[in-house]
């Protein structure tokens, strides 16, 4: 009798799994079908990837656009994806397969937890592949490829930036723009180390916590691209006809909705093949993760204005690219039919 009741009991909870793990599977293949941005009618709706890609920068190679994230402890990192519409999105490498600097990546008696890899620069010069970025503990980096799909090398710089903004100017020159609040442009060797000294060039007016700079030079004019962060961050740009500055300032977008725009901040310029301008900068949704948002960017007498009217798009017109391309997503699931895993998978720390 015992026997029959633990059998009995046995099948319960058997069936009790199963009936969970169904749920949790249509539950995942119901999010895989709308993790999607790319409606199929000509628009997109944001965010871009309902997953933590923060602190994006994009870069544009001919007719393919690269973008890179923080991953901070999670390794393989230093994510890479791809994509041709600035919409559909892959994998295309990690940068940083593991990062072997400190025993703190290895948990040898120590940890990382909400440091490593920062807000990395991108840039492309000269048939050449940078990534450039903190960590608060190791200091400065520099990957580099002549592919954005990798081989990436590595090496430690003499000094590290706060968010850095890399920069190679049109005669050659190369700075890096840096900084918390206070924002500094410093002159780079042919070395990536500094040529001179770090300069102030502006002081946050609108709030504390200025940061997270990139660099541009549009119809000579040098643009800080930057932002005030945090929840209900704000994005702005930096104007001057001289590298050091003196700069202006003009907001780019403050959206102060709550919902999926609500302090869209901190990201990259980007003009498409075809001259349009756009602007992925990222929202910060709390425990979900910080997602990247893909608005339009219009120029007002000379300054970047994003979105419509003060606020962000939600969706909104596919950038016109010259062609048209099939609808991709990131994938959400492994049917680990390959010898190694995919890009989607992270380990916590190195692997």
């Amino acid at each position: 009798m015992g026997k029959n009741n633990f059998l009995t009991d046995l099948r319960k909870i058997v069936s009790r799994v199963f009936t969970f793990l169904l749920l949790l599977f249509t539950a995942n293949v119901s999010l895989a079908q709308n993790t999607c941005s790319d409606n199929g009618d000509g628009t997109f709706t944001n965010p871009l990837i309902p997953a933590d890609f923060p602190d994006p920068d994009v870069i544009r190679v001919g007719d393919t656009y690269y973008m890179v994230s923080t991953t901070m402890f999670v390794f393989p990192g230093m994510t890479v994806l791809k994509s041709y519409d600035l919409v559909n999105w892959e994998y295309c490498s990690n940068a940083l397969p593991r990062f072997d600097f400190s025993p703190c990546y290895d948990l040898d008696g120590c940890n990382r937890y909400g440091h490593g890899q920062w807000a990395t620069s991108f840039r492309y010069h000269d048939g050449t592949f940078y990534l450039l970025f903190i960590t608060l503990n190791e200091g400065g980096f520099l990957c580099s490829a002549t592919q954005a799909e990798g081989p990436w090398s590595i090496r430690k710089l003499p000094k590290g930036f706060y968010d850095p903004g890399l920069f190679f100017d049109d005669n050659g020159d190369v700075y890096v723009a840096h900084g918390y609040g206070d924002l500094f442009i410093t002159p780079l060797d042919e070395n990536f180390a500094p040529a001179g000294r770090d300069s102030l060039v502006y002081t946050g007016t609108v709030r504390q916590g200025l940061e997270g700079t990139h660099v541009y030079k549009i119809d000579g004019y040098y643009y800080l691209y930057c932002t005030y962060g945090g929840r209900d961050g704000i994005q702005v740009a930096l104007r001057s006809s001289n590298i050091y500055g003196p700069y202006e300032e003009k907001v780019v977008l403050r959206d102060t909705v709550p919902g999926v725009t609500f302090g869209i901040h901190q990201g990259a310029l980007i003009q498409t093949q075809t001259g349009q301008w756009w602007t992925i900068l990222f929202v910060d949704s709390g425990p979900l993760g910080r997602f990247p948002s893909l608005q339009p960017l219009s120029w007002v007498d000379g300054w970047p204005v994003a979105g419509i009217d003060g606020r962000g798009v939600i969706t909104w017109k596919k950038p016109h690219v010259g062609n048209a391309y099939r609808v991709k997503q990131l994938p959400t699931s492994d049917d680990f039919g390959s010898i190694t895993l995919g890009m989607q998978w992270g380990w916590n720390h190195n692997p």
